[in-house]
């Protein structure tokens, strides 16, 4: 029966995988929320219209930035030791762009703190993969049978028994 309290050994990996999906889901928020309202002229006529601007329209990456946070959900999960740590690398690089853009850009303050909320939850997650994602075992890491680790385990004892008798075991 599966533990329904995360261990403290595995409490970071929940973290990254409780803080990316309400960061994607901010980020999409963001993307369709007005940032900006435009006043522009018809041609021909002297006749004006305003327009609203999406956040989409002001920073075309918070969507795409969005289904990377769902992925790396993803790669979190299948990934571990070095590469879970370089995965968390791009993920802070990645949490910087929303962040950035919704200081930067537009005029609207919902769509501009919605993307700075997203990026926060993204750099945060990223910088929990960086710090301790090493750490956490991989998913499946439990499901090992006790057979493979022994076959592992005499494979190597075999290998340093053959060196001390002086033999080359890769020449077997």
């Amino acid at each position: 029966m599966a533990d329904p309290a995360p261990t403290p050994g595995r409490r970071p990996l929940w973290i990254v995988v409780g803080l990316l999906p309400p960061a994607a889901a901010a980020l999409w928020g963001a993307a369709e929320l007005t940032w900006e309202h435009v006043t522009r002229g018809r041609p021909g006529t002297d006749v004006t219209v305003t327009v609203d601007v999406t956040g989409g329209e002001v920073v075309p990456a918070l969507v795409p930035l969005a289904v990377l946070a769902v992925a790396a959900v993803a790669g979190t999960l299948a990934l571990g030791g070095v590469w879970r740590r370089l995965l968390g690398v791009i993920v802070v690089l990645l949490g910087v762009v929303p962040v950035y853009a919704g200081i930067t850009e537009g005029t609207e303050l919902a769509g501009r703190a919605l993307a700075v909320t997203g990026g926060a939850l993204v750099l945060a997650a990223g910088a929990v993969l960086v710090a301790r994602g090493h750490r956490v075992p991989r998913l499946g890491d439990r499901y090992r049978s006790p057979g493979a680790v022994k076959e592992t385990a005499r494979v190597e004892d075999d290998l340093w028994q053959a060196l001390s008798e002086g033999e080359d075991p890769t020449l077997r």
